[in-house]
């Protein structure tokens, strides 16, 4: 659920509450019995509603702020006109969060499998090895490219082509899942 979703069904969800509240309130019971000594209908709306202004109040900044936090942008991958081929996906990632978080895993429709890569740059030739998760930094931008930590996108269902765009799930330890647009790109 993006940002915005998030921020709609808790304004949503406070407009009805508040709506319930004003039902209960300006409701009255027959007998004119006063809350206090006896329960009646209006008395049993009273108090859940205010528990759900409490508990929507509670919530919303918690949605705005996780939402700012930590964005994905300028998701790519390269155009391939092959069918089971490895491809990288590159992004930026921006940790606004004042502690570390870690890309744990991506799903795309357009790839059977995804694994978090590094390069290791040890004695020989450079050589790319799998990892758990991919560090994300508190404070700071990460970029994802070719030649550091990326993400493979393995065996593609599907060729793709220049100016196609995706929506593939990332999930992260601490921000949780991004829906995240990825175009295709001629160039990586």
């Amino acid at each position: 659920m993006c940002r915005t979703q998030r921020l709609v069904w808790a304004t949503c969800a406070l407009t009805e509450t508040y709506s319930l509240i004003s039902m209960a309130t300006s409701s009255s019971d027959d007998a004119g019995v006063k809350c206090s000594t006896q329960t009646t209908p209006s008395c049993r709306l009273r108090f859940p509603a205010i528990g759900l202004v409490a508990v929507g109040l509670w919530l919303t900044p918690a949605f705005a702020a996780e939402g700012d936090t930590l964005q994905v942008m300028d998701a790519r991958v390269s155009a391939s006109n092959d069918i089971g081929v490895d491809l990288p996906l590159l992004m930026t990632i921006r940790n606004d969060a004042a502690e570390p978080d870690a890309l744990l895993r991506v799903r795309c429709p357009f790839a059977n499998f995804s694994e978090k890569h590094t390069i290791d740059r040890g004695e020989g030739a450079p050589a790319m090895r799998a990892l758990k998760l991919i560090p994300v930094p508190e404070n700071k931008t990460t970029e994802l490219k070719q030649d550091g930590f990326h993400v493979m996108l393995l065996q593609t269902r599907q060729k793709l082509v220049h100016g196609e765009k995706f929506t593939c799930a990332i999930t992260f330890q601490k921000a949780g899942t991004k829906e995240t647009e990825v175009q295709v790109s001629q160039t990586p």
